[in-house]
Formats: C-alpha cells, sequence, structure tokens
C-alpha cells in the first residue's frame, strides 16, 4: 500500500470542563470568556487558547510537522457545577458549526477533558464525539486528547474516535501527547492501518500523583507496554471522583493495531489489577486539618518549607477556594514563619488594596461560598503588597495565567495571599512576584492537590496532603452521591456496569 505524503487539513478545537457535581458554583458563559473563549475567526482569547495546554500544543504540532491546522473554538474554565443544558449547546455547537464551516478535512483533533457534564447530559464528551463523527462520515479520523480525570463511558468508545489521555499528574505531558495523537491520526488519513480502541473499565475511584511510587512505576509500565502486541498507545484514566454519574471511574485505554484481541485484554486486566491494588493498598495519606499541621511541624527542620496541600479546597477540582480550615489553625497555633496561598476573595482583596501598602486594618477574609467554605475569619492584617499583573505558571514554562488583582496579607505569623481569580496554585509565583519568598519560610499551604508538585518539589522539604472539609473532600464515602453507590469507609466506589471491551466499529 502507497501511503500519501500530502499536507494534511486537520481540525483543532478544545472544549474543557472538570465538573464537580458537588460543586457551589455555577458554570456559566462568563466563567470561560475570563479563562479561555477563543471563537474563530474572531482574534479575541486567541493568545489564552495558544497558551492552555493542549490546544495550543496540537496547532503548534499540526504546523511542526507541516500539516494545516484548521483552528476551531477552544473553550475551558476552572471546574464548577455542572453546565447549564443552554449554555452547553452553545459550546457544543459553536465546535460543530466551526467543523462544517472549514469544509472538507482529512482530520478532527479535539482536546476535551473526559469528565464534563451538563443538565440533562451526562456525558459531554460522548456527545460531542458522537456529532463530530455524524458530520465528516466512517471514514475522516477523529480523536481526542483527554486529561487523565475524565470518565470513560461507552459512547465515547462508539464514537470511533482515537483516545489517548495524559499519562501524568501534574500533567506535564500534554504536548507528548498531542504529538503521539497527531501521528496516529496523520497515518491513517495518508492511508495508513487504523487502530482499534480497548476500553477496560475499572471499578475503583482514587486521586493518585505520578510524582512518587508506587504510581511512577505504573506510569513506567504503561510506557513499556507501547510499541508490543501492536499497541500504538496505553492510557490508565484516573477518572473524576467528584462527577457523579453512572460509568464514572478509573479505566485502561488501549490503541493498538493488528493485535490479538485475547492479549490485549490481558495486558488491560494486569494493568487494571496493579492500578486496583495500589488504590486499595497504599492509598495517599490525607490528613485532617489538626493531623496535617501536627505533621508539618513534627518534620525536622531543613532546607526548604514543608508544603500542605489543602486539596479540598483546590478550584482545580471544582471547589471555592475560599475556606479558612487551614488559615485558622494557623493562626490559633501561632504558627510562625508560615505562608497560605492563594484565597480566592474578590471583596477583600479590593478592599486591602484600597486601603494601600502598608496600612493595617481589620479585614474579614474568606467563608462565602458556602458551608464548605467554613466561617469567615476577622482579622488584623497588614497589607504587604498590591498587584493586578502577576501571573503564574500553569502547564507552561512561562508564568501565563493572571491572578487578577492580588494582594499579600499578615496576620501573626502567617503571610498570606488574596487574589480576584479563582485558580489553584502551581508555581510559588503567586507568592514570590508578592514579595513572599516561599524557599525560606517554615511551612507554606497551597491550595492545590498535586500540580503545584510540578514547581515545588524541587523547593519543598516535605510535602503533607490534608483532607480538610470541602467540596473536594476525598473520604468518598462520605460524599452524597446519587448516581454512584458507595462503598461504606472504603474510599471506593462500585460502579454497576459491565466491564466493556468495545471495538472500534467496521
Amino acid at each position: 500500500m502507497t501511503v500519501e505524503r500530502r499536507p494534511l487539513r486537520v481540525f483543532v478545537a478544545g472544549l474543557m470542563h472538570e465538573t464537580n457535581s458537588f460543586s457551589p458554583l455555577p458554570t456559566s458563559l462568563r466563567n470561560f470568556g475570563a479563562d479561555c473563549a477563543y471563537r474563530p475567526p474572531a482574534l479575541e482569547g486567541r493568545a489564552a487558547a495558544l497558551d492552555f495546554a493542549g490546544y495550543g500544543d496540537a496547532l503548534r504540532t499540526v504546523a511542526a510537522y507541516g500539516d494545516e491546522a484548521i483552528e476551531g473554538p477552544c473553550w475551558w474554565t476552572q471546574p464548577s457545577g455542572p453546565c447549564p443544558a443552554p449554555l452547553y449547546a452553545v459550546l457544543r455547537d459553536s465546535v460543530l458549526d466551526a467543523l462544517r464551516a472549514a469544509g472538507p478535512v482529512d482530520a478532527v483533533l479535539l482536546v476535551l477533558h473526559g469528565a464534563m457534564m451538563a443538565e440533562g447530559t451526562p456525558d459531554c464528551e460522548g456527545d460531542i464525539l458522537e456529532a463530530v463523527r455524524a458530520l465528516v462520515g466512517a471514514d475522516v479520523p477523529v480523536g481526542a486528547v483527554l486529561d487523565l480525570h475524565g470518565n470513560v463511558g461507552e459512547r465515547m468508545i462508539a464514537s470511533g474516535a482515537i483516545l489517548i489521555g495524559v499519562k501524568e499528574y501534574p500533567h506535564v505531558d500534554y504536548r507528548p501527547r498531542v504529538e503521539e495523537l497527531h501521528a496516529i491520526l496523520a497515518g491513517m488519513a495518508r492511508g495508513g492501518p487504523r487502530p482499534t480502541m480497548f476500553l477496560r473499565t475499572i471499578p475503583v475511584l482514587g486521586l493518585q500523583g505520578t510524582t512518587e511510587q508506587p504510581m511512577r512505576g505504573f506510569v513506567e509500565a504503561l510506557q513499556a507496554v507501547e510499541g508490543r502486541d501492536g499497541i500504538v498507545s496505553a492510557t490508565l484514566m484516573h477518572g473524576f471522583p467528584w462527577s457523579d454519574w453512572a460509568q464514572t471511574g478509573a479505566s485502561v485505554l488501549i490503541a493498538a493495531i493488528g493485535a490479538d484481541p485475547a492479549r490485549i485484554a490481558a495486558i488491560a486486566d494486569e494493568l487494571a489489577a496493579r492500578y486496583t491494588a495500589i488504590v486499595t493498598g497504599t492509598p495517599v495519606r490525607r490528613l485532617d486539618v489538626a493531623g496535617a499541621v501536627d505533621a508539618a511541624l513534627a518534620i525536622p527542620p531543613g532546607r526548604g518549607p514543608v508544603v500542605i496541600a489543602d486539596s479540598s479546597d483546590n478550584p482545580g477540582g471544582g471547589a471555592a477556594c475560599d475556606s479558612t480550615f487551614l488559615l485558622r489553625e494557623l493562626l490559633a497555633r501561632g504558627v510562625r514563619d508560615a505562608a497560605l496561598g492563594m484565597i480566592w476573595d474578590p471583596q477583600a482583596a479590593q478592599i486591602a488594596a484600597d486601603a494601600g501598602v502598608g496600612a493595617s486594618l481589620r479585614l474579614r477574609v474568606g467563608g462565602k461560598v458556602g458551608p464548605l467554605s467554613g466561617d469567615p475569619v476577622d482579622l488584623l492584617v497588614e497589607v504587604l503588597a498590591v498587584r493586578a499583573d502577576v501571573k503564574q505558571r500553569q502547564f507552561s514554562a512561562e508564568p501565563r495565567a493572571p491572578l487578577g488583582l492580588a494582594v499579600a496579607l499578615r496576620a501573626g505569623g502567617v503571610d498570606f495571599v488574596v487574589n480576584s481569580i479563582r485558580q489553584q496554585v502551581f508555581g510559588p509565583e503567586c507568592f514570590t512576584e508578592l514579595g513572599i519568598d516561599v524557599a525560606r519560610r517554615t511551612l507554606v499551604v497551597v491550595k492545590s492537590s498535586q500540580h503545584f508538585r510540578a514547581c515545588f518539589d524541587a523547593l519543598a522539604r516535605a510535602t503533607v496532603y490534608c483532607n480538610a472539609p470541602g467540596s473536594l473532600n476525598t473520604d468518598l464515602a462520605q460524599m452524597p452521591y446519587e448516581h454512584l453507590r458507595p462503598l461504606p469507609g472504603a474510599g471506593v466506589h462500585a460502579i454497576d456496569r459491565p466491564v466493556l471491551r468495545l471495538r472500534f466499529p467496521t
């Protein structure tokens, strides 16, 4: 067979939202506008889209291989509650309309999340992929890069899309995954073989970082099976526990060419069993507020701070990012030389900014969104710094994510940051650009679950995970699921559906 080498027309679009069914915050078009809302041919929002992991990587990858990238819309916002049905229709239809307007294309490369839910549509990715398939027909290659925290259902597989998830948490590998997907789609478009997608569901839920063992070894095991037995890609989808859907859970995704189905099934079963053993046998240790502070203070002195991850209030999973539990604990204990950030409190930030650097004032901080934010704290604070131009690293080497109005405050022995754009801590810039040298602090609290480690591991003496009250409470048996049955006390959930091994439809 002769494989064509002509430049391909590749349609690229992104629609990403990690939906937390328990988030107190609604999802609106204004949220997307504040984060990433690029809708060609208008240029507004294009810079944010190019900076966003996945979409910008896709455009650059397509161009680097000499193909033509047809720019479709790119939508992304911070995790929050389910998308209202009318808004979801606007977002989805913008992608479909752009694909229609593009005319004939050789391939479609989408950047999706995998855990997007809307009112009446619990599987937005499956819905989008079905609609794209209906538009382009059975022969045009379609693929999607997914966040590993996606929940993969039957509709996604049945669409015939090639699905590849990032392997790392923190998600530092979007570019290689995009390159991998582009290579597969380009090969198909040029007459090469079409991979078969295999899905092995895993009836467990967990929150596992990949920077340490045993998950570091699991990522290496995924990489090791690629290139053997016809496997061109292997992904572990961790699932997103806070999406309340009947098909929420972990899974193994394998794309293979000319493979023996029995052999692929055996590999998928081995990977599933290994991951289940990790989740159930070596869960990440997360302490309550008092226990986390106790553990941090008990670590012997050394170079760099002890970092406490306030993962329950991580806006990167849908939490409000304005809880006060750890701030209150540090102040009550009289902890010195500590830093904490970021608390999403636009009102407090504005009041402190109006008072100005050097001012002392009484200020009510945090605890505004709901009960899972805790009570507000009333403090006498000193304003250390006020800036509206600070940016932090996200999934890029350069600081590009704006914090909005950001203010550094001091109360007792704790310096903390309040800001107006809700986002988790990725890099130290949210502290250092406001004059807080975290490398010299004894203790630093970050509102993040795992992404902070990409930048903070080089600074930190140790890391402690805290399970404070919040929308991302990791005691999953306590969450008010309606569509997912919890196993009491296990932190693992049963998924009432059969194991699937679905093949690309012929």
